[in-house]
Parts: structure tokens; C-alpha cells; sequence
């Protein structure tokens, strides 16, 4: 059944502006739309919708029922539409992913998985709207959500055991893919082809309790096509990889190998013919030439020092980092591997002060509990670098290099660098605290030297004090355009002690030259 979200006038927007003084920065601001936040916990969330705009949804709770509120802004952030959708308060939001010109939202029940999920499909160019009820075959918490053609996929675990359901919109029917482990394994990657099909990468012990990477291959239908099991080399680990079909048909998987799951040694890149033969390539993260820029200028010599005299020496060289593969895409006649390496952070309290619980977090073969001790509270994750990467369709690497990023944290594992590539160079962007981070690279070059830009506000007197830390994110858009998001507290002047004249949740379009 069809319903219609209320719509509104077509005026609403709340900024737009050129900004003369960016005409010759890296990146322009171009636009702004925010919206007042009453409370602390209000959470918004924007899937970016391509050509479309972006939507804008929150969930509001009521004592009866709960409400999602939906915003379409177009292009120029002028608002379309807003509306509602009626809830039970059991229900979750849990992930929203844009496809075809519909969002879905999906919705699961915290208290009792077992009741399934349900779909909200959103029809994004008038507002309407109808709902899936999806059968939770096997009962598990959600931490995957993609789509492809007729068909949604919901990936999780069950008992530490990976499972990806398939949601089939026409048929409104759901079944759980087969060749999946009864042995705990981690996703890596749900991924949808341009031919519709779906590769999905599980990493996980093999009989001789070496991690393995499967790459199983299916059509837009669920059905099993083909697997690959990609084994390591004797004492080394495969802890995780994406992948991405050549011109073709092969497929590449670029990842990070260690000897165990919690630190990697280096990165491999494996091409994986049509009919399953695969060759392997690895490389140290000594034989990439920048990896070690992010450090001090002094640091990096000793440490460069330190690698030939092994070398000569004849000795192994080990490096051990924290580091999470992100994505890899094409790129002129080669691909580039985009990954950033992080370490998590701890922070004394006294005894007598009660520990905030964070729970056990599995994400990219990285499991990770706090505190250790009574005494320690995790303070989340500590980023310190980006590395990108280019190689060849056989797998070779052709360039590499680095960009700094020591100042960002989060407690949750997520992407910071955005890539922009274009013919004669290579963007690199990332946003906090209130400012937008670049670098401008080409292969090994640097073009042009990290910079940052602060985040254009809406009025020339609103301040927010660059320490008053609030969730912010960066996400890709449409062409050359980025969407910087979040939360701010704008003062009546830059101390950070000064009166909050309004919190707001806010939208920044964001255009890189």
C-alpha cells in the first residue's frame, strides 16, 4: 500500500551564498542549510540521494507511537518536501541506503531480533512511501545494509557466525544466502557489481586456523555463482580485503596481512582470474615509499635508517599498524587503494569514578574490549595517517603516499579521507572539528600541501570554538561534490565559555576545484 508524506512550500532554505574568498581554494562552500536542535540526543542522519539532493531524517519519540521525519533538499539545498512515518516505540532505526531514487530505511526490533526488520522504501522525487515486513530467518542485530536491483541485502552475525540476508522487494520474499561458515568469520564487504550481481568477502580460519579470505560471487536473484578461497603464505594471515572487477571480467582484492588479526604487517593485492586462479602479491609497508611521511621529519629518517640497515643486513623488517582498507576504485588505466591506520586510546579515571561500558566491537577483523583494567576507560580510536595506493590490473604497485591525519579520533571505525580523483590530480579530503582538511597529490607528488578551511557559517557573526568537539562527517556526493554534516554549538563569540546562542544540525555542500 502507497501513502503520501505531507509536502511543503518549496521555499526553505535557510543559506546559500558563493563564497568570493574560496574562488581559488582547494574547495568551495557553496551552500548551507541547518536546522535548530532542542535536545542533546537529537540525532539526524543524511543519505546523500545523487542528482536528487540529499534527505534529511530523525526520529522523534511520543509516548504512543514514535515518528521518523523526512526532509528533501535538492542540489542547492532548497527544501522539496517534508513529512512523517508512524512507528511502534519497539522499533530502531538502523541503516538508510539511497538506490534508484529511493531511500529505504531500515528498522529493526532491539529487544527481540527474532520479529524481523521493517523496510521503509521511500519513494525520493514526491514523497511516497510503502512498507516491507522482512522475515528474520535466523535472528541477529543488523551491521550491513546494501541494495541492488529488485533486492536488499541485510548482513550481520548470529552467534559471532556471519549471515547476509536477502530481501527480494518484488517477490517480498527473504532467504538467507547460502555458503555462508558455522565458524565465527568477520564481513568484509557487501558489494553490489554494475551488473547487479553481488561479491561478498568473508574473512575467516580455515581448516589450519589461517585466516582465508572467501569471495563468493552472486546474482541479483541470491543464487551461489562462484567462490574463491584466497589462502595466505605460510605464517602470514589475510585480516581483510575489498575488491573490484577489471575491464575484464577479473577481479582484484586489495587488503592488509599480518601473522595474526590484530596488527597487519603490510598489504597484498590478489587478481582473481574468471575461472578462480588467483595470484598474490605482498608488500611491506617498509617498501612503500611514503607510508612513514605522516611522522616528524627527523622521525622519518631514523626510521628509513633503521629499514636499510636491515636490508643490508639481510634481516626481516617489521612494522606493525592498526589499519583498515576503506575502498578501492578505478583510476585512469590503473586502481587506487585508499586505507587508514589508527591505534585505540585509553585514559586513566580514579577508582572511585564509574567506567562508562563499551561493549565488544568486531569491525574489519579488529576485536577490541575496554577497559582492560578497572582503572582504564577507552577513549577512542586515534587516527594517524592515510595511505593511497596505485597498481596495475596484475597487481603491481606503480606509486604510493600519504596524507596525515593525526588530529582526527571517533569511537566508532569509520572513513575520514574522501579521494577525488580527476585526470592531472588526485583530492584528498577529510573533516573535523569544524574544519576541512585537504591535500592535492599526483602519484608519489605532492601538488599541494595539507591545508584546512574552515566550515562556512551562516551568518558572518556566529562563532563555534574549533575545541568544542561535536559529531561531524564528510560524505561523498554527486560530481565534485562533497557534504560536510553536523552538529554545532554557535556562540556570540569565540570563547568557549561564552553564551550558546543556538545548536543546530547543519549541511555544508562542498565543491573540490
Amino acid at each position: 500500500m502507497f501513502f503520501l508524506l505531507t509536502k511543503l512550500r518549496w521555499s526553505s532554505l535557510l543559506g546559500f551564498w558563493l563564497c568570493p574568498s574560496c574562488l581559488f581554494a582547494q574547495v568551495e562552500q557553496t551552500a548551507r542549510w541547518e536546522i535548530p536542535v532542542n535536545q542533546e540526543g537529537e540525532v539526524y542522519r543524511v543519505p546523500p540521494a545523487d542528482t536528487l539532493g540529499v534527505m534529511v531524517y530523525s526520529k522523534n519519540q511520543g509516548q504512543s507511537i514514535d515518528q521518523i521525519e523526512l526532509i528533501r533538499l535538492d542540489t542547492a539545498l532548497h527544501e522539496i518536501w517534508r513529512g512523517y512515518v508512524n512507528l511502534e516505540k519497539s522499533l530502531v532505526m538502523s541503516f538508510a541506503h539511497f538506490f534508484q531514487n529511493r531511500l529505504y530505511l531500515l528498522m529493526s526490533h532491539s529487544a527481540n531480533p527474532a520479529l524481523g526488520f521493517l523496510l521503509i522504501e521511500v519513494f525520493v522525487e514526491d514523497g511516497r512511501y510503502q512498507t516491507h515486513t522482512v522475515k528474520n530467518i535466523i535472528p541477529f542485530q543488523p551491521t550491513e545494509f546494501t541494495a541492488t536491483q529488485g533486492a536488499l541485502l541485510i548482513g550481520g552475525y548470529y552467534n559471532y557466525r556471519p549471515v547476509v540476508l536477502h530481501y527480494s522487494t518484488k517477490k517480498k520474499q527473504s532467504k538467507i544466502l547460502p555458503g555462508f561458515f558455522n565458524e565465527p568469520g568477520e564481513i568484509n564487504q557487501i558489494k553490489v557489481n554494475g551488473d547487479f550481481s553481488v561479491d561478498i568477502i568473508i574473512s575467516a580460519n580455515n581448516s589450519q586456523k589461517r585466516r582465508c579470505l572467501w569471495v563468493r560471487n552472486y546474482d541479483q536473484e541470491g543464487d551461489l555463482q562462484k567462490t574463491t578461497v584466497l589462502e595466505p603464505q605460510e605464517k602470514r594471515s589475510l585480516i581483510f580485503g575489498r575488491s573490484i572487477k577489471t575491464r575484464d571480467d577479473h577481479m582484484l582484492v586489495a587488503g592488509v596481512y599480518g601473522r595474526n588479526t590484530e596488527y597487519s604487517r603490510g598489504i597484498f593485492v590478489s587478481t582473481i582470474s574468471t575461472f578462480g586462479e588467483y595470484t598474490t602479491r605482498y608488500y611491506n609497508f617498509a617498501d612503500l615509499q611514503n607510508f612513514f611521511r605522516f611522522m616528524r621529519v627527523n622521525q622519518e629518517k631514523r626510521v628509513k635508517k633503521r629499514i636499510e640497515r636491515r636490508k643490508i643486513k639481510g634481516k626481516k623488517i617489521k612494522f606493525s599498524y592498526r589499519f583498515l582498507v576503506q575502498e578501492v576504485i578505478p583510476y585512469r588505466d590503473q586502481f587506487i587503494m585508499l586505507g587508514e591506520a589508527f591505534y585505540p586510546r585509553y585514559v586513566y579515571q580514579t577508582r572511585n569514578a564509574p567506567a562508562p561500558f563499551y561493549s565488544l566491537q568486531r569491525t574489519a577483523g579488529y576485536q577490541f574490549y575496554s577497559p582492560y583494567r578497572s582503572d582504564q576507560v577507552f577513549d577512542g580510536f586515534q587516527y594517524t595517517h592515510a595511505i593511497v595506493i596505485g597498481f596495475d590490473q596484475e597487481g603491481k604497485v606503480k606509486w604510493d603516499n600519504s596524507f596525515e591525519i593525526n588530529d582526527a579520533k571517533s569511537f566508532q571505525l569509520e572513513q575520514f579521507v574522501k579521494i577525488a580523483p580527476s585526470d592531472e590530480k588526485i583530492d584528498l579530503v577529510y573533516f573535523y572539528q569544524n574544519l576541512i582538511r585537504s591535500k592535492v597529490i599526483n602519484g608519489s607528488q605532492v601538488l599541494e600541501g595539507k591545508t584546512a578551511d574552515e566550515i562556512k557559517m551562516l551568518n558572518p557573526t556566529d562563532y563555534v570554538n574549533k575545541k568544542d568537539i561535536q559529531p561531524n562527517r564528510l560524505q561523498y556526493w554527486y560530481g565534485n561534490h562533497l557534504l560536510a554534516t553536523g552538529f554545532q554549538n554557535i556562540r556570540v563569540s569565540p570563547d568557549r565559555m561564552a553564551d550558546i546562542k543556538r545548536r543546530v544540525f547543519f549541511i555544508n555542500k562542498i565543491r573540490y576545484r
